[in-house]
């Protein structure tokens, strides 16, 4: 159910909220949290409020979503609420700010968050360089970030590994989950060697292609090797030296990666791009400061000389690295 509020208030929103829990029995108590969701009113509001809807059948929760208008058009706030089927397992709050109101969004949300919930803001779009400074992030345990969607990527992604602050965290890093769970496995195997090299190779404005370059190099502590293609997108490989040979892990088509180890016949892996909703899913699964990730930060930093090098078409470039740290 779709109910509008055309040029509304917050107070008359919440009214609206607590006679349609009186009428429909829903119970506010059972909402895990509150997902605030920043974002401009564009064509791909919608597909952040389904995957919000979508991982809400996990972390039920009260979505608010701040949708910035025009900011030359007349002030004023235009309220939705939706409820049971278009809301999945959540109740959703979509707020349309113009006009000066479209700054004001952190005054438009507090009246609206639920009691001793944990709060969460995530921005699907650009998003800020610091999130906690933020007035919508200085709400939040959590600030979700995609530098994915930034016009350039991997600066963005600089930029805001200077302005960390715990509970930062950003979807370029979650969509690593499956690569670091196979490296750290096949690490696990014998023979149990010192890594002593890593090479990473992937699309140059790729922001997962950092942060696994910046885990490897914090905590395999060894030179790790940026190598950019233009010939696929995201990740391309990783190979990892030891004194026995390279562990490497080619995914040269986005969907499936070959590792191979020395002595060990070949593994298929899956490795398929992951979607938003299972991004956002994983990320609202904690609420604690992800220290991992403020490590891979950190690891930028020590990546070796960034020349561009043309891809082969073939595997990727070699050299090691990789120690066992906890996933995400």
């Amino acid at each position: 159910m779709i109910i509008d509020l055309p040029s509304t208030t917050t107070s008359q929103v919440n009214q609206k909220m607590v006679e349609l829990r009186e009428r429909g029995g829903a119970v506010a108590l059972g909402r895990v949290l509150t997902l605030v969701i920043a974002a401009d009113d564009d064509d791909r509001l919608e597909d952040a409020i389904d995957a919000a809807n979508e991982a809400s059948r996990e972390h039920p929760s009260r979505v608010i979503v701040v949708a910035k208008g025009s900011r030359t058009a007349a002030a004023r706030i235009d309220g939705q609420i939706r409820v049971g089927g278009d809301a999945g397992a959540s109740e959703v709050i979509v707020l349309r700010l113009y006009g000066a109101l479209a700054a004001q969004g952190q005054s438009a949300v507090v009246p609206l968050l639920l009691p001793d919930a944990p709060i969460v803001t995530w921005w699907p779009g650009t998003g800020p360089t610091a999130p906690s400074q933020d007035p919508l992030g200085q709400l939040a345990q959590r600030r979700i970030t995609d530098s994915a969607a930034a016009r350039n990527p991997v600066r963005t992604l600089s930029t805001r590994a200077k302005s960390y602050d715990p509970g930062d965290t950003d979807l370029a890093w979650t969509r690593l989950t499956h690569w670091r769970a196979q490296l750290v496995s096949a690490l696990d195997l014998p023979p149990y060697e010192k890594v002593t090299g890593v090479t990473v190779t992937g699309e140059g404005d790729s922001p997962s292609t950092e942060l696994l370059a910046g885990w490897l190099a914090e905590y395999l502590n060894v030179p790790v090797k940026r190598v950019k293609t233009t010939t696929a997108q995201g990740i391309v490989s990783v190979s990892l030296e030891r004194r026995s040979g390279a562990i490497e892990l080619h995914r040269p088509d986005g969907k499936v990666g070959t590792l191979t180890a020395p002595n060990q016949p070949s593994r298929r892996v899956a490795l398929q791009r992951r979607d938003t909703k299972d991004c956002l899913i994983e990320e609202l699964r904690r609420l604690d400061p992800d220290e991992v990730y403020e490590g891979a930060l950190r690891g930028l930093g020590k990546l070796a000389a960034r020349t561009t090098k043309k891809p082969a078409a073939s595997k990727t470039t070699r050299k090691p690295a990789a120690k066992k740290t906890e996933s995400v």
